[in-house]
Order: structure tokens, then C-alpha cells, then sequence
């Protein structure tokens, strides 16, 4: 057998006393994608960022073609020729497409034209199609992921190391980005690809490393394999399909939630919500797709009473409360998991009580005379940890302690008690392992079955199309259309979702 392009022999990593990865040993070959999988915490990320010299291993060696290589930098890893694409792009919105692929590596005078030209030839082959002289804050995100990748094409990288490539992709653009994965092999190159869609897994990947507690639990063929197996290896157990129950009658269900012409707009910029309307019905998951950045944080923001919308009404239980405050709309039942449970969910350097008390500390039942009645705030929130099977000593266990699957329970434990007749989630299984996201998905069906109106913005499609009733599609702050679940295919949300809304435009 040929020599492999990367050995990672016996690596071990610790952070104080968490082992992050032990006795790791992964080899990648001339032309083949090796996927990385496993849950959150898992190692997948650290053992990467040892070959691409992020971390420093402890124990153990890397081998670059055979021969040992010592990699302290990225970049020493860009010498031996291995690149990273990370899934938050680290790109300058306000520099051009050919400046952000040159900078730091061209030296002296620099003729733009020619650089523009340059890179423009390199686009062009392997298939890209980028505006080179146009500003990277003013493209899309599926060519902003295009300009990454060439950042690494460029150097000449023959090792590239993809982490979660396709997360702000619609399906067409991730269907591009696999063919060029396959392109880029065929050349006899080699990927590493970290992803927890099995489906991508399935596609791309010739071998497949699962992980898990920092070890590597087994390694597998794609054609020896298929993703119930490759589910079962990742979280140790088998995981239950969740099941959708028969659409409603929405004449006959009383709306929870209703958008009436609401537009949000700041001076002298386009609307960053524009003349929406929608109703979300008790018993309803009104799912809204889309890529990040079209406006859905600002819709939740509006429901949650950060904004106020600059034209409309937002009706809830029949009353406008567009004017009203956060706290209100906390005491009249609305629960909001936000996108960043890092900032906006949890105060990190809190305890998991004070986390609890955080959005009803008005709430007189925590309270005797002016003193927190912390005996009753303890037991509530063990119930809490007991009931959503989270890994915590107890209360008193500091919020940034936890892993993040465990940190969005705590989070949804709370909304869940808030939100008594109207739940919004956004993106709550973002980043988070398959098991976590199978046991949030059960919690919000539950939360149906209850009876609650039910919110769910994502850009995972398949979290769309697999729990929720309805679909709304969001582009540039308008709804691009509001669908029954299965009245279109993925295909055709995925269009949706990049703006093209009819078959005209899909053959342009």
C-alpha cells in the first residue's frame, strides 16, 4: 500500500483534567475523504486543531507522507500542505474576494488587475463562478464558503480539513460543494470532513472514523456501513424516529400568535423585516427555513419584545402587544430559546439555579421578605435536571461547567415552564450531538401535544421537515412562501431559500 498523506499516531490532548482525546490514531490517503463523525465532545474538533496546530498534542506524533512533522502553528501546517476551513468564516467582510484570498500571502507591490485575474483563472477551475473584485460582506454565503475554500487552494493545500462545510448552505449549494470535494480528490488530494449529517456522510465519504469520549470507537467503509449503524456507533444506543402527527384543522384552532403586515427597518437601510404576516395556532409547529442572516433572529427578537416593529401589529391571545415589555410578555406565557444560549440564554458564570430564577426573579414564589427562598429554587431546579436527563452534579453547578447539549436543556427546562402558551426556538439543536437533538425534538412534540403554539426557526432542513406542521421560507426579510410540510420537496425549499421563487428563474 501507498504511504498515507497524514498519520496521526497515539495522540493524546488534556485540558487540566478533562481528557480530550486519548490514544488517538487516524490515517488519511492520497484521494480519499475521510469523514470525522461524532457527538459533541466527542474530540472531533481538538484532534483537528492539533493537526492544523491550534493545540499542542501531549502525547503521541503526526507523520506528513511518512515523515514525522512537527506542527506548532498553523503556519507550519500550511508548509506541509494541509488548510482548515472552519465553519464561522474568517474572512474581511469589507475587503474584496482576491484581497481576502492574498492576504498574508503575497508580499511587496501588489498589481490588483493581475491578482484579480489570477484568481479569477483559479476560480474557474475548479467551477466556481465569483465576482473576484467585489466586496466578501456584500456575497452570498454559499460564495463566501467558495472564497474560503480558494483561501486554502491557493497556498496549494493538498490536506484540507472541513468542519461542518454545508451548516449555512441551502441543499444546491451544498450539492456544489460536494462535487468540488470530489473534484478536489479526484486529483489526488485528501479531505478530512467533520459533519453530523449522515446523509453528507453517506454521499462523500470512502472511509468513516466515529468517535467518541476522545477515542476512536471504530472505523468503517461507507459501503461496509449505512447511518442507522453509523448512529448507533456514534451515541451508543439506538435512536427512535420521532413521529409527526395528522395536520390540523386550522379553522377551528385558536391562533396563539399572529403577524399582521410587521416590517422592521432601520434609517436609510432595506427593511430587515418586510411586511410579513403569519399566524402560529395552538397545537401548531410553525417551522421557518432558511439561511442565517435573513432576518430570523430579528423576527424573534420582535416576539420576545427586544425590537419593536417599525410598522404592523403582533397579536397574541387576541391582544396587540407590540408596544408591551419583556417582562410582560414573560408573564403572559412566552418562552423564547435564543440562537446563542452562550450569551443570550445563560450567564455562564452563574450557578444552574441562578440560571433558573434568571427570567422570573419578579416571580414572588422565589421570595420570603426580600431573600431568596433558595431550599425551594435547589429542588426546583433538580426536578428540572432529572426530568431533561442533564449531566450536573447539581444546582449549584456553575453554568460554563456543562457541555453545550446540557447547558440547552437547562435553557429549555426554564422556557418550558415560561412558556405556557407560546414556545420560540431558535435553532435549538444548533451544534449540538444526535442525541441531544433527538431528545429536544421530543421535548418540543411533547410541548405540541400540550397544546402550545410552537415557533421553530432552522437551517437544518431536515429538523424543518421532520417535526414541523408548516414551512415558511425567509429571504431577505420576507416570507417567500408558507407551505404545508410535504407540499414541497427539499429541492424546492432550497430554492425558496436562495430567493428563487418560481421555475423561471430556477432554469436562469
Amino acid at each position: 500500500m501507498s504511504t498515507p498523506v497524514v498519520e496521526i499516531q497515539h495522540v493524546s490532548k488534556c485540558f487540566a483534567k478533562v481528557v480530550a482525546n486519548k490514544d488517538v490514531s487516524i490515517s488519511v490517503n492520497s484521494g480519499e475523504v475521510v469523514a470525522l463523525l461524532g457527538e459533541n465532545g466527542a474530540g472531533k474538533s481538538t484532534i483537528m486543531k492539533i493537526l492544523y496546530g491550534l493545540y499542542s498534542m501531549d502525547e503521541g506524533r503526526i507523520l506528513i507522507r511518512g515523515k514525522e512533522a512537527a506542527i506548532k502553528s498553523p503556519a507550519d501546517a500550511m508548509k506541509q500542505g494541509i488548510a482548515m476551513i472552519q465553519q464561522h468564516f474568517s474572512l474581511v467582510p469589507t475587503h474584496t474576494a482576491t484581497e481576502n484570498i492574498i492576504l498574508g500571502n503575497v508580499h511587496g507591490h501588489i498589481t490588483i488587475n493581475q491578482c484579480n485575474e489570477q484568481i479569477g483563472k483559479l476560480a474557474e477551475s475548479y467551477g466556481f463562478d465569483i465576482p473576484v473584485d467585489k466586496k466578501v460582506g456584500e456575497l452570498a454565503v454559499g460564495v463566501q464558503q467558495k472564497v474560503e475554500i480558494l483561501k486554502a487552494l491557493y497556498i496549494n493545500a493538498s490536506i484540507l480539513i472541513m468542519d461542518e462545510p454545508t451548516a449555512v448552505l441551502t441543499p444546491q449549494e451544498a450539492e456544489v460543494l460536494m462535487q468540488f470535494v470530489k473534484d478536489f480528490t479526484a486529483k489526488g488530494n485528501a479531505v478530512i470532513f467533520i459533519t453530523h449529517k449522515l446523509k453528507e456522510v453517506m454521499e462523500i465519504a470512502d472511509r468513516i472514523v466515529v468517535m467518541r469520549n476522545g477515542v476512536v470507537v471504530d472505523t468503517v467503509r461507507k459501503e461496509e456501513t449505512d447511518e442507522h449503524a453509523l448512529a448507533k456507533m456514534m451515541i451508543g444506543q439506538d435512536i427512535i424516529p420521532t413521529e409527526r402527527k395528522t395536520a390540523l384543522d386550522y379553522t377551528s384552532v385558536e391562533k396563539v400568535l399572529e403577524f399582521r403586515q410587521v416590517s422592521l427597518s432601520q434609517k436609510g437601510a432595506a427593511p430587515i423585516i418586510d411586511d410579513i404576516s403569519f399566524a402560529v395556532h395552538r397545537g401548531e409547529i410553525f417551522g421557518i427555513a432558511g439561511v442565517s442572516g435573513n432576518g430570523q433572529d430579528e423576527l424573534c427578537d420582535m416576539i420576545c419584545g427586544m425590537r419593536q416593529p417599525t410598522s404592523g401589529e403582533l397579536i397574541y391571545c387576541g391582544s396587540d402587544i407590540s408596544g408591551t415589555t419583556i417582562r410582560e410578555r414573560i408573564e403572559a406565557g412566552i418562552g423564547y430559546v435564543p440562537v446563542d444560549r452562550y450569551s443570550d440564554g445563560m450567564v455562564m458564570d452563574m450557578t444552574l439555579a441562578e440560571n433558573m430564577l434568571l427570567k422570573s426573579s419578579f416571580d414572588k414564589k422565589w421570595f420570603s421578605h426580600g431573600i431568596i427562598r433558595q431550599k425551594a429554587l435547589n429542588a426546583y431546579t433538580n426536578e428540572e435536571i432529572a426530568r431533561h436527563y442533564v449531566k450536573a452534579t447539581g444546582p449549584d453547578d456553575i453554568a460554563k461547567s456543562l457541555s453545550g447539549g446540557n447547558q440547552q436543556k437547562m435553557v429549555l427546562a426554564r422556557e418550558l415552564d415560561i412558556g405556557t402558551n407560546l414556545l420560540v426556538f431558535n435553532q435549538p439543536t444548533r451544534g449540538l450531538d444526535m442525541g441531544a437533538v433527538d431528545r429536544i425534538h421530543k421535548i418540543i412534540l411533547e410541548e405540541k401535544d400540550n397544546k402550545k403554539a410552537i415557533l421553530l426557526v432552522s437551517t437544518e432542513l431536515s429538523e424543518i421537515f421532520e417535526i414541523s406542521d408548516r414551512i415558511a421560507v425567509m429571504y431577505k426579510g420576507r416570507f417567500m412562501g408558507i407551505y404545508q410540510n410535504g407540499e414541497l420537496t427539499t429541492a424546492q425549499i432550497g430554492l425558496l431559500m436562495a430567493g428563487i421563487s418560481d421555475q423561471k428563474e430556477a432554469a436562469q
